[in-house]
C-alpha cells in the first residue's frame, strides 16, 4: 500500500507591500514533522519553487520553537527550503491532502494564484483534504465549492484574528483583514484569545488560528486523513 502524499504548498514572497517577510518556519517545520511521523510521503512546494523566504521574526527568541530550529539543522530539510517545487510542476490529483502555511507572504501570492485556486478546489471537490494556518487561509478566499458558493460558506473556520493582526501593526499593509473576509464570505469563524492555539476541522476543511497553532492543525489534518 503506498504512502499517504501530502503537498506542503509554501509562500515564494519575500516583501509585503516594503516590509520584509516570508514563510513563518514554526508553521512549516512543526506540520511537517507530525507529517513524517505519520508515515506520510510529503512534497515541499512553493508558488515560484526554488528558495522559500523565510520571515526573519520567526527566527528570533521565543519565535524560533524547537521545530523550528530543528528543521533548520536538518540537511535535508534546508534543502527542502533552498529548492522547493514550483506549484506550476505539481499534479494535484497525486496527493491525499495539501497543507498551506502562513507568513505575511502569503497574503501575498495565495489568494489570487491561480494555479493554488484550480488546485484546491480540484482536491477538495474530490473530498480530499486541505488544511492552513494562520495566514495560510488567505488560499481560501478565492476557492469555490461544486455549486459555485464560497468554500467556506457554512464551514466552521478560523485564522489569524483582525486583532492579532493590529497587534502586530500590519493590518494597513495587508490587502484586508482575513477574519473579516472569512466572515463576509460565509465562514463560521470561531476563534480563542491572541497568541492561544487553536485549531479546527469542519469535514475535509482544516484551519489554525496562528503559529501557536501549526501543530493542533497538522494533527487534525492527519485526524481527517485516517478517519
Amino acid at each position: 500500500m503506498s504512502p499517504t502524499k501530502i503537498l506542503i504548498i509554501c509562500t515564494s514572497a519575500d516583501k509585503l507591500q516594503d516590509t520584509a517577510t516570508g514563510l513563518w518556519a514554526e508553521e512549516l517545520a512543526a506540520p511537517y514533522f507530525l507529517f513524517q511521523e505519520a508515515g506520510f510521503s510529503v512534497t515541499v512546494a512553493s508558488t515560484k519553487g526554488g528558495e522559500i523566504p523565510l520571515d526573519q521574526g520567526s527566527l528570533q527568541g521565543n519565535f524560533l520553537t524547537e521545530a523550528a530550529r530543528k528543521f533548520l539543522d536538518d540537511e535535508t530539510c534546508k534543502q527542502l527550503i533552498k529548492a522547493s517545487t514550483p506549484i506550476s510542476s505539481i499534479k494535484f490529483e497525486e496527493f491525499d491532502a495539501a497543507f498551506l502555511p502562513g507568513g505575511h507572504g502569503a497574503c501575498v501570492d495565495f489568494p489570487s494564484n491561480a494555479t493554488i485556486k484550480s488546485g484546491l478546489e480540484q482536491m477538495l471537490h474530490a473530498g480530499k483534504v486541505v488544511g492552513s494556518v494562520c495566514h495560510g487561509p488567505m488560499c481560501f478566499v478565492g476557492l469555490k465549492a461544486a455549486d459555485g458558493q464560497p468554500i467556506v460558506k457554512g464551514k466552521k473556520v478560523t485564522c489569524f484574528t483582525d486583532s492579532e493582526e493590529r497587534a502586530v501593526g500590519k493590518e494597513k499593509l495587508v490587502p484586508f483583514l482575513l477574519e473579516s473576509k472569512l466572515k463576509e464570505l460565509g465562514g463560521q469563524f470561531e476563534c480563542v484569545p491572541d497568541w492561544h492555539p487553536f485549531a479546527l476541522r469542519d469535514g475535509n476543511l482544516v484551519s489554525g488560528q496562528n503559529p501557536m497553532s501549526s501543530h493542533r492543525t497538522a494533527e487534525l489534518i492527519i485526524e481527517a486523513l485516517k478517519k
